[in-house]
């Protein structure tokens, strides 16, 4: 067995849960880095500036999720532009002098995602749901959408909050009330980033011929939109598709090498979630 001399890991709270070690691992094993080593570490906002500071020079760099990705703004040395458009970081970087450096590659994983599944380019787009995830998908429809996106959501204070993320990205946006979110189901790109269960109530109303379908979530999968969307023969881009564009943004950044191997990382996820 190789000794370790480079570390990486993912933090959050709760973390048991994350597929992140499952897919850099695999990542490492393609590329023959014998040598280094990802983990999982439960670390919530206040536990962070202290992990921060108690790493040696042997970490590469860290993946962050939930409740870290803001946390982590001001421990840093310096963010990227992507990061900075939607406030949240969930990859950090360690330089060779000690700097610690932020981006986000949820943004370029959903644009990949989609590009992936033949969407280059929309007319219009649906957002359901208004969460942290929303302000990512409204910053890769920046890219992708030339016309308006619509969000769906519960509040009027959500739909403030959507409005001032299409402001400052750049986006023409328009809310919603969920009452009518069936309506959404109509559009050429459908992103849905709402908990398990919450869109249940819409599969019945997919269209004869729907876009595609984006649903943030990859277990439990498929959701039942996404099942129904496919019955339809609508295109279904899914959690997974998501995760594992993401970390290879991921692995090529902490690892300096690219391309990361992106077939055998989607392999190791969908043979982590067959057997859970």
């Amino acid at each position: 067995m190789a000794e370790v001399r480079r570390r990486a890991a993912v933090l959050g709270s709760p973390i048991a849960h994350s597929l992140s070690p499952v897919l850099h691992r695999a990542a490492y094993e393609r590329l023959g880095l014998r040598d280094w080593s990802y983990e999982r570490f439960e670390v919530d906002e206040a536990g962070l500036p202290g992990f921060l500071d108690g790493l040696g020079e042997e970490w590469a760099g860290l993946s962050l999720t939930m409740p870290l990705k803001r946390a982590v703004l001001p421990l840093l040395d310096e963010v990227s532009e992507t990061a900075a458009s939607v406030e949240a970081v969930n990859t950090v970087v360690f330089t060779e002098d000690g700097r610690r450096v932020g981006d986000n590659t949820d943004i370029p994983g959903i644009v990949d995602a989609l590009r992936e599944h033949g969407v280059e380019q929309v007319e219009s787009a649906a957002i359901l749901g208004a969460g942290a995830t929303a302000s990512s998908a409204l910053a890769a429809l920046s890219r992708v959408c030339t016309g308006e996106v619509v969000a769906y959501v519960r509040s009027e204070a959500r739909a403030l909050e959507m409005k001032q993320w299409g402001e400052r990205l750049d986006v023409d946006v328009r809310t919603a009330s969920w009452s009518d979110a069936a309506s959404a189901l109509e559009a050429p790109l459908v992103i849905a980033t709402t908990p398990a269960g919450t869109t249940d109530e819409l599969a019945q109303s997919v269209p004869e011929r729907p876009g595609t379908l984006f649903d943030v979530l990859y277990e439990p999968w498929p959701t039942e939109l996404a099942a129904r969307w496919s019955m339809f023969g609508g295109a279904v881009v899914s959690g997974l598709d998501l995760l594992v564009h993401q970390a290879v943004l991921q692995v090529e950044q902490m690892t300096g090498r690219s391309p990361a191997p992106l077939g055998a990382m989607r392999a190791a996820g969908e043979r982590a979630l067959a057997e859970r």
